[in-house]
């Protein structure tokens, strides 16, 4: 499974400046006017870990196979585009599809850069695009209760699902989005958000996006949106998209180097991706072996059988039994080898829990 990512923001907000320094590629058009970004574009790029270059260090791989992170740049939304205002909710479509949500918030001044609303205030920008994204899940919603109406008379196992979408629709009508409904654990909830794949059900990192000047210290705007994420149950992070994207031609040491003479300690990349697995409760475990070293991305809580899915289905299918050693225990002992004689590799069954960092041999048979 990859992390799918979507950035999202009013037009002029630096989306695309952010994407361009995030890809490490100038493939997103960055423009002083609103709309310059017409489709979406994508980008797939790997997921920085420096366990994997520890790993590598040791086991001498032919390859190494960082987990990747998609990256969708999405047109700017404005007020109305539920309803078709600015480049309207085409663009809300595109959100669909993504695991994660970045909302680019302008929080800079600058009289050169227009601003849609001819004022820059992170606040009211956060409401006008998180109401247009409730908006568009209602449309959807009241589509799919419409549809459940007439489904229930045939078949009465529906009704839970009826009645989950009319308690939900209440709470968007209230403005308030799906991820902060009360019964967002529960069964006929996650049913009925893998049907509709509502946009307000989806983890939001807030980037507050910050001129040069606002790097060393956190100016009110940004400390407005911490507020704001803290409230909200959601994640946020202070970025320079310009600075990043300056960045974006400099080697891994270079970057580091010029991160380090700033005060930060990693880049707005990192960040993101970190908060991403953070908000969606995904770690990575490695495979180690001299063709190749690999990371793959799972979810927290997996067992073994379902981690080796993302393999390949047949490992989760005739699942024996897993070799497990800790990444910790891994790198002091050297290797494998090492691990092995010192005693801590693990054979474990169906029933393990899968850590962070676990490097792992899955034995099966179909």
């Amino acid at each position: 499974m990859a992390l799918s990512i979507g950035i999202v923001g009013l037009p002029n907000v630096g989306k695309s400046t952010l994407f361009n320094a995030l890809t490490k590629e100038q493939n997103a058009v960055a423009a002083n006017y609103p709309f310059c970004t017409i489709e979406p574009n994508k980008a797939i790029v790997e997921v920085p870990d420096r366990r994997l270059i520890q790993l590598s260090d040791i086991v001498n791989p032919q390859r190494v196979q960082n987990a990747i992170v998609e990256f969708t740049d999405i047109a700017g939304l404005v007020k109305g585009a539920s309803k078709g205002e600015g480049l309207g909710n085409k663009f809300l479509s595109h959100i669909r599809e993504t695991s994660a949500i970045v909302h680019v918030v302008r929080c800079f001044e600058d009289d050169t850069i227009v601003h849609v609303d001819c004022k820059v205030d992170p606040l009211s920008d956060i409401d006008v695009i998180n109401t247009e994204l409730v908006l568009a899940d209602i449309q959807t919603l009241e589509n799919r209760i419409s549809r459940l109406d007439k489904q229930v008379k045939g078949d009465r196992k529906l009704q839970p699902l009826l009645d989950m979408a009319t308690k939900l629709l209440e709470h968007l009508n209230a403005g308030s989005p799906a991820i902060l409904f009360g019964e967002s654990g529960s069964e006929a909830f996650m049913e009925l958000t893998k049907e509709t794949r509502l946009i307000s059900a989806k983890p939001v990192i807030y980037a507050a996006n910050v001129d040069e000047a606002g790097i060393a210290e956190d100016n009110e705007y940004v400390k407005a949106v911490h507020r704001f994420a803290a409230e909200h149950n959601a994640e946020s992070v202070k970025i320079c998209a310009k600075i990043e994207e300056e960045m974006a031609g400099l080697s891994d040491d270079e970057r580091h180097e010029f991160l380090s003479s700033l005060g930060q300690p990693e880049s707005g990349l990192d960040q993101i991706i970190h908060h991403g697995y953070h908000a969606l409760g995904l770690i990575s475990y490695f495979t180690a072996g001299v063709k190749e070293i690999r990371a793959w991305t799972i979810e927290r809580g997996w067992k073994a059988p379902k981690a080796a899915s993302v393999i390949h289905d047949d490992f989760e299918r005739g699942f024996i039994r897993a070799e497990v050693m800790a990444f910790d225990d891994f790198i002091e002992g050297n290797g494998e080898a090492g691990t092995r004689n010192a005693g801590k590799l693990r054979t474990e069954g169906r029933e393990y829990v899968v850590s962070n960092g676990d490097v792992m041999h899955f034995l099966f048979n179909v």
